[in-house]
């Protein structure tokens, strides 16, 4: 069974279109990479699958190998650099080092993380994008054939040994939903009380607005219906800081997410602000920066315009522009690192450190005591 080597499954589900999901499912895997946990992420959103994009492997493509797909590696488990080396400015100007926030201790046999190195876990993933030939390939399938592709992904997919499957989603409770939680509690079952569930349970995400909130009740709803546990709900979008000034602005309102977890007797597992950096380092591919970095990049960008020689007619843009190349040098190195490694300087990544602490007690606790 392709499922054989998953330890535990996680579904990232929401009732709503663009509240973020797949942006919440790939820094859910890289926190728990950074842990020491080895990840994997498969993307059933057949008709819009981000996964590849926000994993800066676009052009990859699925092996076929005798069995079954091979899905694509975006980085094998390895030693990151110090972490005491990646110290930068937190959104409100403060300095801060991510290695205040050790992962939690790992029980797959790697050693772990001291203050020097960080032992990171494998990261694999498998999506549809990597079988269309472009990204603007439009998938044009009625139900029968979305259900047949959920199914072959669950079963033929030959995934390494993986502690987490974090599960990416398309919006609503349709085919893809029905066919997911059918197939997983079919090959998932559990046969006996103390054995370790695979299928841990889903991960909701909303946004905080109330129409928002509004249809992501159905998911709970769903996931009761279906006999799917429910680890936590997410408020993504839950305030946007600026990166220069600090102020902070409440866009699409707050604690939404919060106030439906209370009502259904869920955990709130926390709010994840918007981050203009997090969108540079999936998009662009640079390591985030923020503060003084921001408007010194702008700088760099304006320079990189003028020709060879010419320079502006202000005294200190002329300054700036003989420091420029020094630094670029530096900045072009460190943004050639893995993704795994520039997300530590990415202000989401204690966030998420936080969440990915709560998922891991809430899924370890219930192997340990088979509730």
């Amino acid at each position: 069974m392709s499922l054989d080597n998953v330890k535990h499954i996680v579904l990232v589900l929401s009732g709503k279109g663009g509240v973020g999901k797949s942006s919440i499912t790939t820094q859910l895997a890289l926190s728990l990479s950074l842990a020491g946990k080895s990840v994997g992420i498969l993307d059933i959103d057949l008709t819009g699958p981000s996964i590849p994009r926000l994993l800066g492997l676009e052009d990859a493509k699925i092996t076929q190998a005798p069995g079954g797909w091979l899905p694509v590696q975006v980085h094998p488990s390895q030693i990151l650099p110090p972490t005491s080396d990646i110290t930068e400015k937190n959104i409100n100007g403060d300095e801060h080092n991510q290695g205040d926030h050790p992962p939690p201790p790992n029980t797959n046999g790697a050693a772990a993380p001291t203050s020097d190195h960080q032992i990171i876990g494998a990261l694999h993933a498998i999506s549809l994008g990597f079988l269309l030939p472009s990204r603007s390939s439009a998938v044009v399938w009625r139900g029968p054939k979305k259900t047949a592709m959920v199914r072959q992904f669950l079963t033929d997919v030959l995934w390494p040994p993986i502690d987490y499957l974090l599960i990416d989603t398309p919006p609503g409770t349709s085919d893809e939903h029905i066919s997911l939680a059918e197939t997983l509690l079919q090959q998932t079952a559990r046969p006996s009380p103390t054995s370790s569930p695979k299928l841990a349970g889903a991960v909701i995400v909303t946004t905080p607005q109330a129409v928002a909130v509004s249809d992501v009740r159905k998911e709970l709803s769903f996931c009761r219906k279906v006999g799917i546990s429910v680890l936590g709900v997410v408020e993504n979008m839950s305030g946007y800081v600026c990166e220069c000034c600090g102020e902070e602005t409440n866009l699409f309102g707050r604690g939404g997410g919060e106030v439906m977890a209370q009502e259904f007797g869920v955990r709130f597992l926390g709010r994840v602000p918007v981050d203009g950096q997090w969108g540079v380092l999936v998009e662009e591919g640079r390591r985030p920066r923020y503060g003084s970095h921001i408007a010194k990049n702008s700088a760099d960008e304006d320079t990189d315009e003028l020709g060879e020689g010419e320079y502006e007619d202000e005294g200190p843009e002329v300054l700036y522009e003989d420091h420029t190349r020094e630094d670029r040098g530096q900045r072009e190195a460190e943004d050639s690192a893995c993704l795994v490694d520039k997300y530590r300087s990415c202000s989401l990544s204690p966030i998420f450190d936080g969440i990915t602490r709560q998922l891991y007690n809430i899924v370890e606790f219930t192997c340990i005591n088979g509730t």
